[in-house]
């Protein structure tokens, strides 16, 4: 499966969520307009995040949305995922292209043009640049400019969206970028009504004219 949609991209993240309360929470997103939809875990045994990734697959595929494993090609493969996304520390995007074979979809993370370039041609289907704020997720980032998001949209041929602290009140600092879509966690996965925060976030990158 290679159709995808960017515009909306959420990552999840499980921590302070008894299980029931995060797969409602990732149903409530997906009811807001979620277009593709990133399980995210890296705190979890191999069973755990497999056992979890089961469910929120079915989740996704109720709603026709592409389900991407972040970092684990092993628990991709084993459910089936739609693909699989690889940050700077992870496995190399064409070693992930390779194992997941050419019909899935392979992310990464990109912090510079020739990162971007690297990415791409060993077989990225999109890229993730960010981060564009400072994030409350446990994951470590490290800011990218506009700048340098900007250069990198004009520099690969492949969908590129901007993540890292977004949110429907700050994306304006995007105006003008040729990215295909917004990244968001705690925009969405925070949010007291997630379906709502999906929906006026994906309306605003829209009325932006950012995806």
């Amino acid at each position: 499966m290679k159709n995808f949609d960017p515009t909306l991209y959420f990552i999840t993240d499980s921590t302070s969520y008894a299980e029931e309360e995060f797969l409602s929470r990732v149903e409530q997103a997906l009811k807001g307009g979620v277009t593709l939809l990133q399980l995210r875990e890296k705190d979890k045994s191999t069973r755990e995040y497999i056992e979890l990734a089961e469910k929120v697959h079915e989740i996704a595929k109720r709603y026709n949305v592409p389900l991407i494993i972040d970092d684990r090609v092993d628990v991709a493969l084993a459910i089936d995922a739609e693909g699989v996304h690889v940050g700077a520390s992870d496995m190399p995007v064409a070693t992930a292209r390779k194992l997941m074979g050419k019909d899935k979809i392979v992310g990464a993370t990109a912090k510079t043009v020739p990162w971007a370039k690297e990415a791409c041609e060993q077989g990225a289907d999109y890229l993730g640049v960010g981060a564009i704020y400072p994030t409350t997720t446990k994951v470590v980032t490290v800011l990218t400019s506009t700048e340098t998001l900007d250069a990198i949209t004009k520099a690969v041929p492949i969908p590129v969206n901007a993540i890292g602290g977004l949110n429907k009140d700050n994306i304006d600092i995007l105006k003008g970028i040729g990215i295909s879509g917004i990244c968001a966690v705690s925009a969405i996965m925070k949010a007291d009504n997630p379906e709502k925060a999906a929906r006026e976030l994906k309306a605003r990158a829209q009325e932006l004219g950012l995806c």
